[in-house]
């Protein structure tokens, strides 16, 4: 079991710790989650059914340990109201699958801001316009447009690169 573990820890660390980046944007944030994401899935190996790929079970682990540590932070507020994602997009598989992750993840981390953080807060924080125009002290209106613009922007760049 300790074998295995070693073996998902040295496959997944990278990805994991890409994830936990662009959901916090902070290294030191991001070593923190990816750590506690791996000390979690060895308790909870076990459980793993093989449903998803196992990339995607660590990144949502990734996701809860940073939602439970922006609780703490009381970075939100209000967050237990936000609903569960209904849209059919799963951002943790995509991010997994994706061959190009890193320089998605370099992408938006280059986005000056407000664009990165709308896009993140959008994407990865699952936050709805509403509530990420409250979080700047603007409209909903305002938030969707940054958060397309953003879009445009990381599709730009993703397209120049090719």
């Amino acid at each position: 079991m300790v074998t295995q573990l070693e073996d998902i820890y040295h496959t997944y660390f990278k990805d994991v710790f890409l994830y936990a980046y662009s959901l916090s944007g902070d290294k030191h944030i991001s070593e923190d989650i990816t750590s506690e994401t791996f000390m979690k899935a060895l308790t909870s190996l076990h459980s793993f059914r093989g449903d998803s790929d196992i990339r995607v079970w660590l990144c949502q682990i990734a996701k809860n340990s940073y939602y439970s540590y922006l609780r703490k932070k009381k970075s939100f507020v209000d967050f237990d109201s936000v609903p569960e994602s209904t849209s059919g997009d799963n951002v943790e598989h995509e991010i997994a699958n994706s061959e190009a992750s890193m320089k998605v993840h370099e992408t938006i981390q280059n986005l000056k801001e407000p664009y990165k953080k709308v896009f993140t807060l959008r994407v990865f924080g699952e936050r709805s316009f509403k509530q990420i125009g409250q979080l700047f002290a603007k409209s909903d209106n305002w938030a969707c447009v940054t958060y397309h613009r953003a879009r445009e922007k990381i599709k730009a760049r993703l397209e120049d690169d090719r």
